[in-house]
């Protein structure tokens, strides 16, 4: 899908809700402007990629959706970020709530320097869960949810240190799933780890799609074209194209996209 002001919206066959709505959303560190009239709908319940070369603005983007950009000084925006249809960039939008609604994992893996229980029950707690019982069953259900409760069942009063990077990476989304959210957000979440543990994480989202919203940053394109339903190449700070993965890959109606599809840059 060409588009000069990177507009980007798509048909959407089944009537799915949109969970993110992104109308001409500017952005600028300092004087570099980092992301330009960026319009995007992401569906709920599906996997959306977003891929481009390095510094074209992918992470920053899915660093505004819950708000985390705004932790780098000298940050400025303009236009509008909608979640469930309320601009989240308005001021009186609750950032903790809107974090409790949007979790995020990272590049690379940052457990806490606690056992791996703790790592999970660490945001219930926050949010006033204290009752052990209730705890535990959250713990038991969100490392089921990442697919690692049978690998640490028996040790989970064990630093988390202890763990592989691809373990590691599961208990971070673990900690993720276990305030509950409705999105996930994932910024290249396998690009440090080994196949075997890509494999397995690519695995978990498959199944985490069915009960959430997930954006994932990734410079692996063949990993978009595995994983996700919908692509958005980035490109200067500019959606180029957006569109369902498999004509993104195979029938790109932007040359950029198709060049960098191929290889020719990138």
């Amino acid at each position: 899908m060409e588009t000069s002001s990177a507009t980007a919206k798509i048909n959407n066959p089944e009537e799915k809700q949109i969970v993110y709505k992104t109308k001409d959303l500017d952005l600028w560190y300092g004087d570099n402007q980092a992301l330009k009239k960026i319009n995007l709908d992401i569906m709920e319940n599906e996997v959306t990629a977003i891929i481009g070369p390095s510094g074209c603005g992918k992470s920053t983007y899915i660093k505004t959706l819950n708000r985390m950009i705004e932790l780098v000084p000298g940050v400025r925006t303009d236009g509008e970020i909608l979640y469930r249809g309320k601009n989240i960039l308005d001021k009186s939008y609750q950032v903790e709530e809107l974090r409790t609604k949007v979790g995020m994992v990272f590049q690379k893996p940052n457990p806490f320097p606690k056992s791996i229980y703790e790592n999970v029950a660490y945001g219930p707690k926050i949010h006033g869960i204290r009752d052990k019982k209730i705890l535990d069953q959250i713990v038991e259900k969100s490392l089921r949810g990442a697919a690692i409760w049978d690998e640490v069942k028996d040790r989970l009063n064990q630093n988390a240190y202890g763990l592989s990077g691809g373990q590691q990476q599961r208990l971070c989304i673990a900690r993720c799933l276990a305030i509950e959210p409705d999105v996930i957000l994932m910024d290249e979440p396998t690009s440090a780890l080994d196949p075997i543990s890509t494999l397995k994480v690519e695995e978990l989202i498959q199944e985490l799609k069915k009960e959430f919203s997930i954006i994932i940053v990734t410079h692996n394109m063949q990993q978009a074209a595995r994983i996700s339903k919908k692509t958005a190449f980035f490109l200067n700070g500019e959606v180029i194209e957006f569109s369902e993965t498999n004509k993104i890959f195979s029938t790109p109606k932007d040359k950029r996209t198709e060049d960098y599809i191929t290889g020719r840059f990138g």
